[in-house]
Protein backbone atom coordinates (compact mmCIF):
# COMPACT_ATOMS: atom_id res chain seq x y z
CA UNK A 1 0.00 0.00 0.00
CA UNK A 2 0.85 3.58 -0.76
CA UNK A 3 0.65 5.54 2.79
CA UNK A 4 1.99 8.70 1.10
CA UNK A 5 4.89 9.11 3.54
CA UNK A 6 6.45 12.18 3.77
CA UNK A 7 10.28 12.11 3.33
CA UNK A 8 11.10 13.04 6.81
CA UNK A 9 8.82 10.00 7.75
CA UNK A 10 10.47 7.81 5.95
CA UNK A 11 13.95 9.35 7.29
CA UNK A 12 12.44 8.46 10.56
CA UNK A 13 11.39 5.01 10.27
CA UNK A 14 14.71 4.26 8.59
CA UNK A 15 16.96 5.58 10.80
CA UNK A 16 15.31 3.98 13.29
CA UNK A 17 15.74 0.67 11.41
CA UNK A 18 19.58 1.43 11.00
CA UNK A 19 19.71 1.84 14.59
CA UNK A 20 17.97 -1.01 15.99
CA UNK A 21 19.24 -3.11 13.81
CA UNK A 22 22.80 -1.71 15.32
CA UNK A 23 22.28 -1.56 18.42
CA UNK A 24 19.92 -4.63 19.65
CA UNK A 25 20.42 -7.13 17.01
CA UNK A 26 18.31 -10.74 17.92
CA UNK A 27 21.62 -12.03 19.77
CA UNK A 28 21.09 -8.70 22.30
CA UNK A 29 17.73 -9.36 22.52
CA UNK A 30 18.08 -12.78 23.58
CA UNK A 31 21.18 -11.93 26.37
CA UNK A 32 18.89 -9.24 28.16
CA UNK A 33 15.99 -11.69 28.22
CA UNK A 34 18.75 -14.38 30.16
CA UNK A 35 19.83 -11.35 31.72
CA UNK A 36 16.83 -10.52 33.46
CA UNK A 37 17.10 -7.14 32.32
CA UNK A 38 14.72 -5.51 30.15
CA UNK A 39 16.70 -3.09 28.59
CA UNK A 40 19.32 -0.63 29.10
CA UNK A 41 18.73 2.74 30.29
CA UNK A 42 21.43 4.17 28.26
CA UNK A 43 20.26 2.98 24.96
CA UNK A 44 16.97 3.76 26.02
CA UNK A 45 18.36 7.93 26.48
CA UNK A 46 20.02 7.07 22.93
CA UNK A 47 16.62 6.33 21.64
CA UNK A 48 15.01 9.25 23.05
CA UNK A 49 17.41 11.52 21.44
CA UNK A 50 16.29 10.03 18.13
CA UNK A 51 13.16 11.16 18.79
CA UNK A 52 11.05 8.11 19.90
CA UNK A 53 9.64 10.10 22.97
CA UNK A 54 9.06 13.68 21.22
CA UNK A 55 6.02 13.00 18.60
CA UNK A 56 3.35 13.43 21.67
CA UNK A 57 5.25 16.31 23.28
CA UNK A 58 4.86 20.13 22.45
CA UNK A 59 7.73 21.96 20.95
CA UNK A 60 7.80 24.44 23.54
CA UNK A 61 8.74 21.32 26.45
CA UNK A 62 11.29 20.19 23.57
CA UNK A 63 8.98 17.41 21.98
CA UNK A 64 7.65 17.62 18.43
CA UNK A 65 6.66 15.00 15.97
CA UNK A 66 8.24 14.99 12.71
CA UNK A 67 4.94 15.46 10.56
CA UNK A 68 1.45 16.85 11.27
CA UNK A 69 0.28 13.47 12.41
CA UNK A 70 1.93 12.34 15.63
CA UNK A 71 0.35 9.13 16.36
CA UNK A 72 1.13 8.37 13.04
CA UNK A 73 5.01 8.61 13.56
CA UNK A 74 4.65 6.80 16.39
CA UNK A 75 3.11 3.67 14.48
CA UNK A 76 5.85 3.88 11.81
CA UNK A 77 8.32 3.92 14.96
CA UNK A 78 6.52 1.12 16.63
CA UNK A 79 6.12 -1.44 13.51
CA UNK A 80 10.07 -0.88 13.59
CA UNK A 81 10.30 -2.22 17.26
CA UNK A 82 8.41 -4.99 16.13
CA UNK A 83 10.71 -5.82 13.24
CA UNK A 84 13.48 -5.84 15.44
CA UNK A 85 11.62 -7.13 18.30
CA UNK A 86 12.87 -4.61 20.49
CA UNK A 87 12.77 -4.22 23.85
CA UNK A 88 12.00 -0.80 25.94
CA UNK A 89 8.55 1.23 27.36
CA UNK A 90 7.69 2.99 23.53
CA UNK A 91 4.13 1.69 24.47
CA UNK A 92 3.55 2.62 28.29
CA UNK A 93 5.63 5.73 28.07
CA UNK A 94 3.31 7.48 25.57
CA UNK A 95 0.40 6.18 26.87
CA UNK A 96 1.65 8.20 29.72
CA UNK A 97 2.39 11.41 28.08
CA UNK A 98 -1.26 10.74 26.39
CA UNK A 99 -2.19 11.05 29.91
CA UNK A 100 -0.23 14.15 31.20
CA UNK A 101 -1.30 16.01 28.02
CA UNK A 102 -3.91 17.98 29.12
CA UNK A 103 -1.43 18.71 32.34
CA UNK A 104 1.13 19.74 30.35
CA UNK A 105 2.32 23.20 32.74
CA UNK A 106 1.84 21.23 35.78
CA UNK A 107 3.76 18.30 35.17
CA UNK A 108 6.49 20.21 32.74
CA UNK A 109 9.23 18.83 34.82
CA UNK A 110 8.21 15.08 34.68
CA UNK A 111 7.64 15.39 30.84
CA UNK A 112 10.76 16.89 30.13
CA UNK A 113 12.49 13.86 32.34
CA UNK A 114 10.65 11.42 30.37
CA UNK A 115 11.24 12.88 27.04
CA UNK A 116 15.12 12.92 27.87
CA UNK A 117 15.06 9.16 28.40
CA UNK A 118 16.39 10.31 32.10
CA UNK A 119 13.27 8.63 33.72
CA UNK A 120 11.04 5.71 32.65
CA UNK A 121 6.91 6.64 33.74
CA UNK A 122 5.04 3.33 33.80
CA UNK A 123 1.07 3.53 33.25
CA UNK A 124 0.15 1.06 36.05
CA UNK A 125 -3.64 0.32 34.46
CA UNK A 126 -5.07 -2.84 34.61
CA UNK A 127 -6.11 -4.68 38.17
CA UNK A 128 -5.82 -8.36 38.82
CA UNK A 129 -8.44 -10.12 37.33
CA UNK A 130 -10.11 -7.23 35.45
CA UNK A 131 -9.93 -6.26 31.51
CA UNK A 132 -9.36 -3.57 29.33
CA UNK A 133 -11.40 -0.69 29.50
CA UNK A 134 -12.83 -1.17 32.80
CA UNK A 135 -12.88 1.53 35.07
CA UNK A 136 -10.52 1.02 37.89
CA UNK A 137 -12.30 -0.58 41.03
CA UNK A 138 -10.22 -2.18 43.28
CA UNK A 139 -7.38 0.54 43.66
CA UNK A 140 -9.25 3.18 45.77
CA UNK A 141 -7.98 7.09 46.51
CA UNK A 142 -9.59 8.27 49.73
CA UNK A 143 -9.68 11.96 50.29
CA UNK A 144 -6.63 12.98 52.68
CA UNK A 145 -7.08 16.63 52.92
CA UNK A 146 -6.25 17.90 49.12
CA UNK A 147 -4.88 14.65 48.26
CA UNK A 148 -5.59 11.31 48.56
CA UNK A 149 -4.43 7.74 50.32
CA UNK A 150 -3.97 5.05 47.44
CA UNK A 151 -4.49 1.63 48.30
CA UNK A 152 -4.54 -1.39 45.74
CA UNK A 153 -2.84 -3.33 43.43
CA UNK A 154 -1.93 -3.04 39.44
CA UNK A 155 -0.56 -5.78 37.25
CA UNK A 156 0.63 -6.18 34.17
CA UNK A 157 2.45 -3.26 34.37
CA UNK A 158 4.54 -2.89 31.37
CA UNK A 159 8.60 -2.11 32.48
CA UNK A 160 7.01 -1.45 35.96
CA UNK A 161 10.38 -2.80 37.57
CA UNK A 162 12.39 -0.37 35.90
CA UNK A 163 10.11 2.50 36.19
CA UNK A 164 10.95 5.61 38.52
CA UNK A 165 7.22 7.03 38.18
CA UNK A 166 3.86 5.85 37.86
CA UNK A 167 0.51 6.82 36.43
CA UNK A 168 -2.64 5.48 38.51
CA UNK A 169 -5.82 5.52 37.83
CA UNK A 170 -7.80 4.76 41.16
CA UNK A 171 -11.41 5.26 41.96
CA UNK A 172 -11.96 8.30 44.16
CA UNK A 173 -15.20 9.53 45.88
CA UNK A 174 -17.12 10.72 43.29
CA UNK A 175 -15.65 8.29 40.37
CA UNK A 176 -11.49 8.00 38.93
CA UNK A 177 -8.59 9.64 39.52
CA UNK A 178 -5.54 9.64 38.33
CA UNK A 179 -2.63 9.97 40.04
CA UNK A 180 1.39 10.40 39.84
CA UNK A 181 3.09 8.16 42.32
CA UNK A 182 7.39 8.05 42.11
CA UNK A 183 8.12 4.44 42.79
CA UNK A 184 10.55 4.97 45.64
CA UNK A 185 7.25 6.12 47.52
CA UNK A 186 6.59 4.29 51.22
CA UNK A 187 4.16 1.96 50.26
CA UNK A 188 4.68 1.18 47.23
CA UNK A 189 6.11 -2.73 46.45
CA UNK A 190 7.14 -4.01 42.58
CA UNK A 191 7.43 -7.60 41.98
CA UNK A 192 8.37 -8.85 38.52
CA UNK A 193 6.03 -10.85 36.43
CA UNK A 194 6.51 -13.80 33.90
CA UNK A 195 6.06 -13.02 30.93
CA UNK A 196 5.93 -14.34 27.19
CA UNK A 197 7.86 -12.02 25.29
CA UNK A 198 11.29 -12.39 26.28
CA UNK A 199 12.06 -8.41 26.98
CA UNK A 200 8.75 -6.85 26.68
CA UNK A 201 8.28 -7.03 30.82
CA UNK A 202 5.80 -6.61 32.91
CA UNK A 203 5.40 -6.34 37.21
CA UNK A 204 2.52 -6.45 40.07
CA UNK A 205 3.00 -2.96 41.97
CA UNK A 206 0.95 -2.39 45.18
CA UNK A 207 0.04 -0.07 46.54
CA UNK A 208 -0.36 0.11 50.74
CA UNK A 209 -1.93 3.73 52.04
CA UNK A 210 0.63 5.80 49.70
CA UNK A 211 0.35 9.51 50.26
CA UNK A 212 -0.22 11.53 47.35
CA UNK A 213 -0.17 15.28 47.81
CA UNK A 214 -2.36 17.86 45.40
CA UNK A 215 0.23 18.31 43.47
CA UNK A 216 0.20 14.96 42.13
CA UNK A 217 -3.30 14.47 40.98
CA UNK A 218 -3.11 14.78 37.27
CA UNK A 219 -7.07 14.48 36.72
CA UNK A 220 -10.06 14.31 39.69
CA UNK A 221 -12.80 15.35 37.91
CA UNK A 222 -14.46 11.99 36.54
CA UNK A 223 -15.40 13.30 33.15
CA UNK A 224 -11.25 14.30 32.56
CA UNK A 225 -10.21 11.74 34.25
CA UNK A 226 -12.66 9.06 31.32
CA UNK A 227 -11.38 11.37 28.92
CA UNK A 228 -7.66 11.06 29.02
CA UNK A 229 -7.98 7.08 29.91
CA UNK A 230 -10.05 6.84 26.52
CA UNK A 231 -7.06 8.83 24.80
CA UNK A 232 -4.14 6.85 26.50
CA UNK A 233 -6.38 3.63 25.63
CA UNK A 234 -6.53 4.35 22.11
CA UNK A 235 -2.51 5.38 21.86
CA UNK A 236 -1.79 2.00 23.81
CA UNK A 237 -4.22 -0.53 21.64
CA UNK A 238 -2.26 1.35 18.65
CA UNK A 239 1.23 1.51 19.34
CA UNK A 240 0.59 -2.35 20.35
CA UNK A 241 -1.24 -3.38 16.96
CA UNK A 242 1.62 -1.73 15.28
CA UNK A 243 4.53 -3.47 16.65
CA UNK A 244 2.54 -7.16 16.29
CA UNK A 245 2.34 -5.82 12.62
CA UNK A 246 6.08 -5.07 12.34
CA UNK A 247 6.78 -8.35 14.27
CA UNK A 248 4.50 -10.32 11.84
CA UNK A 249 6.12 -8.56 8.75
CA UNK A 250 9.23 -9.94 9.35
CA UNK A 251 8.30 -13.46 10.32
CA UNK A 252 6.64 -13.80 7.28
CA UNK A 253 9.69 -12.06 5.34
CA UNK A 254 12.06 -15.05 7.20
CA UNK A 255 9.34 -17.66 5.91
CA UNK A 256 9.50 -16.57 2.37
CA UNK A 257 13.46 -16.73 2.22
CA UNK A 258 12.97 -19.78 3.70
CA UNK A 259 10.52 -21.26 1.33
CA UNK A 260 13.23 -19.96 -1.39
CA UNK A 261 16.23 -21.54 0.22
CA UNK A 262 14.72 -25.07 1.36
CA UNK A 263 14.57 -27.77 -1.13
CA UNK A 264 12.07 -31.15 -0.73
CA UNK A 265 12.17 -33.96 -3.27
CA UNK A 266 14.87 -31.51 -5.59
CA UNK A 267 12.12 -28.75 -5.55
CA UNK A 268 11.90 -24.91 -3.99
CA UNK A 269 9.30 -25.07 -1.18
CA UNK A 270 8.20 -21.63 -2.89
CA UNK A 271 7.63 -24.30 -5.88
CA UNK A 272 4.57 -26.55 -4.65
CA UNK A 273 1.26 -24.72 -5.10
CA UNK A 274 -0.38 -25.28 -1.69
CA UNK A 275 2.59 -23.18 -0.28
CA UNK A 276 2.09 -20.45 -2.58
CA UNK A 277 -1.65 -20.24 -1.95
CA UNK A 278 -0.60 -19.90 2.21
CA UNK A 279 2.13 -17.26 1.14
CA UNK A 280 -0.83 -15.58 -0.93
CA UNK A 281 -3.10 -15.27 2.25
CA UNK A 282 -0.45 -14.45 4.80
CA UNK A 283 0.49 -11.32 2.55
CA UNK A 284 -3.08 -10.38 1.83
CA UNK A 285 -3.38 -10.36 5.52
CA UNK A 286 -0.51 -8.29 6.53
CA UNK A 287 -1.60 -5.70 3.90
CA UNK A 288 -4.85 -5.70 6.12
CA UNK A 289 -2.84 -4.76 9.32
CA UNK A 290 -1.07 -2.45 7.72
CA UNK A 291 -4.00 -0.43 6.20
CA UNK A 292 -6.27 -0.98 9.73
CA UNK A 293 -3.27 0.58 11.96
CA UNK A 294 -2.38 3.41 9.79
CA UNK A 295 -5.91 4.34 9.21
CA UNK A 296 -6.42 4.44 13.24
CA UNK A 297 -3.12 6.01 13.71
CA UNK A 298 -4.12 9.13 11.33
CA UNK A 299 -7.55 9.50 12.51
CA UNK A 300 -6.40 10.62 15.89
CA UNK A 301 -6.91 14.23 16.48
CA UNK A 302 -10.27 13.97 14.69
CA UNK A 303 -14.17 12.98 15.29
CA UNK A 304 -13.44 11.09 19.29
CA UNK A 305 -16.11 8.39 17.72
CA UNK A 306 -13.95 7.79 14.56
CA UNK A 307 -11.19 7.35 16.64
CA UNK A 308 -12.44 4.80 18.99
CA UNK A 309 -13.75 2.93 15.90
CA UNK A 310 -10.87 2.75 14.04
CA UNK A 311 -8.49 1.72 16.96
CA UNK A 312 -11.09 -0.82 17.70
CA UNK A 313 -10.84 -2.21 14.25
CA UNK A 314 -7.17 -1.80 14.56
CA UNK A 315 -6.44 -3.82 17.56
CA UNK A 316 -9.26 -6.71 16.99
CA UNK A 317 -8.07 -6.96 13.54
CA UNK A 318 -4.32 -7.18 14.31
CA UNK A 319 -4.66 -8.79 17.35
CA UNK A 320 -6.66 -12.15 15.91
CA UNK A 321 -4.84 -12.34 12.66
CA UNK A 322 -1.06 -11.84 13.70
CA UNK A 323 -0.50 -14.73 16.10
CA UNK A 324 -2.15 -16.77 13.50
CA UNK A 325 -0.01 -15.82 10.91
CA UNK A 326 3.35 -16.51 12.80
CA UNK A 327 2.16 -19.81 13.70
CA UNK A 328 1.46 -20.97 9.99
CA UNK A 329 5.31 -18.91 9.95
CA UNK A 330 6.34 -21.65 12.65
CA UNK A 331 4.82 -24.22 10.55
CA UNK A 332 6.41 -24.17 7.35
CA UNK A 333 9.71 -24.27 8.94
CA UNK A 334 9.14 -27.61 9.93
CA UNK A 335 10.83 -28.95 13.16
CA UNK A 336 13.85 -25.78 13.04
CA UNK A 337 10.98 -23.40 13.77
CA UNK A 338 10.00 -24.52 17.43
CA UNK A 339 13.65 -24.83 18.59
CA UNK A 340 15.24 -22.51 20.81
CA UNK A 341 17.82 -21.67 18.59
CA UNK A 342 15.52 -19.72 15.76
CA UNK A 343 14.64 -16.63 15.71
CA UNK A 344 10.65 -17.58 14.78
CA UNK A 345 9.69 -17.48 18.65
CA UNK A 346 10.72 -14.66 19.48
CA UNK A 347 8.17 -13.22 17.23
CA UNK A 348 5.88 -15.06 18.19
CA UNK A 349 6.19 -14.44 21.33
CA UNK A 350 5.38 -10.69 20.90
CA UNK A 351 2.29 -11.36 18.58
CA UNK A 352 1.09 -13.41 21.08
CA UNK A 353 1.48 -10.90 24.23
CA UNK A 354 0.16 -7.95 21.34
CA UNK A 355 -2.49 -9.77 21.21
CA UNK A 356 -3.66 -9.92 24.99
CA UNK A 357 -2.23 -6.48 26.22
CA UNK A 358 -4.44 -3.78 25.93
CA UNK A 359 -7.70 -5.00 24.28
CA UNK A 360 -8.26 -8.98 23.28
CA UNK A 361 -9.87 -8.86 19.64
CA UNK A 362 -12.87 -10.06 21.72
CA UNK A 363 -12.91 -7.18 24.13
CA UNK A 364 -12.70 -4.22 21.81
CA UNK A 365 -15.08 -6.24 19.48
CA UNK A 366 -17.55 -5.47 22.37
CA UNK A 367 -16.40 -2.24 22.34
CA UNK A 368 -17.49 -2.03 18.38
CA UNK A 369 -20.45 -3.12 19.43
CA UNK A 370 -21.21 -0.82 21.94
CA UNK A 371 -20.20 1.89 20.04
CA UNK A 372 -22.40 0.93 16.84
CA UNK A 373 -25.33 0.50 18.82
CA UNK A 374 -25.22 4.49 20.69
CA UNK A 375 -24.63 5.24 16.66
CA UNK A 376 -28.37 3.03 15.41
CA UNK A 377 -29.81 4.51 19.01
Amino acid sequence: MDYALTADQRLFAATTREFLAASVPLDVVRGLATAGVGFDREWWRRGAELGWTAPLVPEELGGGSVSSAPMADLALLAVEFGRACAPGPLVTTSAVLAGLAGERDRFAELVTAILSGETVAAWAYYEPGRGFAEAPERTVAVPVGDGFRVTGVKDRVECGDQAEMFLVPALGPDGPVQVVIPADTSGVAVTPMWTLDLVRRMATVEFDEVLVGPDAVVQSHPRAVRSALEAQEHVAAVLTAAESTGAAEHAFGLTVGWMFDRYTFGRPLASYQALKHRAADGKTALEACQATVWAAANTFGTDPTATAEAVGVAKSFVGGVTPELVQECVQIHGGIGVTWEHDLHLYLRRVTTGRAMYGTPEEHRRRLAALLDRKVA
